[in-house]
């Protein structure tokens, strides 16, 4: 199987607040993309469990309603999980979503911020993606994240830290 995900040089594993995100290039629902060819954009990366669950059509649906907003402030959405190509591509069609989803398979990504953890699940312990979100400046400098995100109200928050910077 090919990565999906690929980085130009080896990642500094788990950006920190004030750092440069390394660029990568992910697939996507809309194709392929890399994070340097955003520069001079605020990006938004969102990281959630698997498609077509409670809280991940939840989140999803508030950056829905939330796009035109966000794209007001000058920021770009994707949302990240582990799911397949095709699995997003059905996940963003039921929805409607107006922004990229990109698929993480090996993990580069999730590794890249640090999101996978140790969950409990129905009793047991799991590795997974721990709900998380991340904005870069337009000039690719993480300056914001929230982890073990909440649901509710979470896209406003975002927004407003969006449009603050």
């Amino acid at each position: 199987m090919s990565k999906l995900c690929h980085f130009p040089g080896e990642p500094e594993l788990n950006v920190k607040i004030g750092s440069k995100v390394p660029d990568f290039t992910a697939e996507g629902t809309q194709g392929s993309i890399s994070l340097s060819a955003l520069e001079g954009t605020k990006v938004i990366i969102y990281f959630y469990p698997k498609d077509n669950t409670p809280g991940c059509t939840s989140e999803a649906g508030d950056f829905r309603d939330l796009h035109g907003d966000f794209v007001k402030a000058g920021a770009t959405i994707f949302g990240v999980s582990r799911d397949s190509l095709r699995s997003h591509e059905g996940f963003r069609a039921k929805l409607g979503l107006p922004f990229d989803l990109l698929s993480d398979p090996d993990e580069a990504l999730c590794e890249l911020f640090g999101v996978m953890k140790m969950k409990n699940m129905y009793g047991k312990q799991v590795r997974g993606i721990e709900r998380s979100t991340f904005l870069i400046d337009a000039s690719g400098h993480l300056v914001r994240e929230w982890r073990g995100v909440k649901v509710a109200q979470h896209a406003t928050e975002v927004l407003e830290a969006a449009r603050s910077i």
